[in-house]
């Protein structure tokens, strides 16, 4: 089967970008802008990306209710490992994102480093806050995978906006949840039997 036949080259260049992008970010997200016109790319082209990727092993998830197309492995490959306190913000962030959608009914739903980092001492898992670098880090790369948007450039701030995108749903999912809070309940306990115990350098919770 000749899955480009009777398209138009620039469909083919597109098609061509979008699956590089695809391969890159896992997420397109309709609500970002730098997004919405490869989200609606992939919905007219589906069957031949369905197909094209299905050869590669890959899967293609799209929710229609979250304007969100996701990108899965059906082998496990090509997984993101993230240490735990990258689990930790994701898991905040998750967290956020629903307290904020139920509370208020945004489209957009816009947090602040003091409300992540808020969130964060009322876990109890250390006696001060993430440090900047680490939280820094961790939010840069998940703006890569088009879970959330940095609005404001100093992220050292408390003020400093993020916006979280529905991907977040796809991105961890109730059984994510709970591994990670089996890891932070893990840490607790450790915590308690080693003093000066730190996580800087765990394992991996969210992939």
């Amino acid at each position: 089967m000749n899955l480009f036949e009777g398209m138009l080259q620039k469909d083919k260049d597109e098609f061509r970008r979008v699956c590089n992008k695809l391969m890159s970010t896992c997420f397109i997200v309709k609500r970002n802008e730098a997004t919405k016109a490869d989200y609606y790319f992939i919905l007219r082209m589906r069957d031949v990306f369905e197909h094209y990727l299905g050869i590669l092993g890959y899967t293609l998830e799209i929710n229609e209710d979250y304007g969100v197309i996701q990108m899965v492995n059906r082998e496990n490959y090509n997984h993101l490992n993230l240490k735990l306190y990258d689990s930790i913000i994701l898991l905040l962030l998750r967290i956020l994102y629903d307290e904020k959608k139920r509370e208020l009914s945004l489209t957009d739903v816009v947090v602040t480093m003091g409300d992540i980092q808020e969130k964060y001492m009322s876990l109890k898992i250390r006696e001060k806050q993430i440090d900047k670098t680490t939280m820094g880090n961790a939010l840069r790369l998940f703006k890569r995978y088009n879970l959330i948007e940095i609005l404001d450039r100093d992220l050292f701030q408390e003020e400093a906006r993020i916006i979280i995108y529905d991907s977040i749903l796809m991105a961890v999912r109730v059984e994510d949840i709970r591994r990670v809070n089996e890891l932070i309940g893990q840490y607790r306990k450790e915590k308690k039997g080693t003093p000066g115990a730190d996580v800087e350098d765990g394992a991996a919770a969210v992939s």
